[in-house]
C-alpha cells in the first residue's frame, strides 16, 4: 500500500472533499505507475482519480461505527513519534 494514504474515516473533524481527491490521486499514481501521466493518458487518469475519488466518499460516508472520532492531531503526534522511532530523527 503505498505510504501517503492515510485512513479518512472516523475524524473529527470529518475528512474533507480535497483530502478524499488527495488520497485517491495517491492511488491511482500507485495503480497506474505514473506520477505524472502522458497528455495521451491524461484524461483517462483524470477519469480515474474522479471515479476513485466519488466512490471512496460513498464509502466513508456509508461506513458507521460506534467508536469515538479520532482527533487529529493526536493522530499526528502518534505519527510523527513511530516516525521517529523508525527514522531515528
Amino acid at each position: 500500500m503505498c505510504r501517503n494514504i492515510r485512513p479518512l474515516f472516523n475524524f473529527d473533524p470529518p475528512v474533507t472533499d480535497e483530502e478524499v481527491r488527495a488520497a485517491s490521486l495517491q492511488f491511482v499514481r500507485k495503480i497506474s505507475g505514473f506520477t505524472r501521466p502522458s497528455k495521451a493518458n491524461e484524461d483517462a487518469f483524470d477519469r480515474g482519480v474522479e471515479e476513485v475519488a466519488a466512490a471512496a466518499r460513498r464509502l466513508i460516508d456509508a461506513l458507521v461505527t460506534t467508536a469515538p472520532a479520532r482527533d487529529r492531531e493526536i493522530e499526528a503526534a502518534k505519527a510523527k513519534a513511530r516516525a521517529a522511532e523508525r527514522y531515528g530523527t
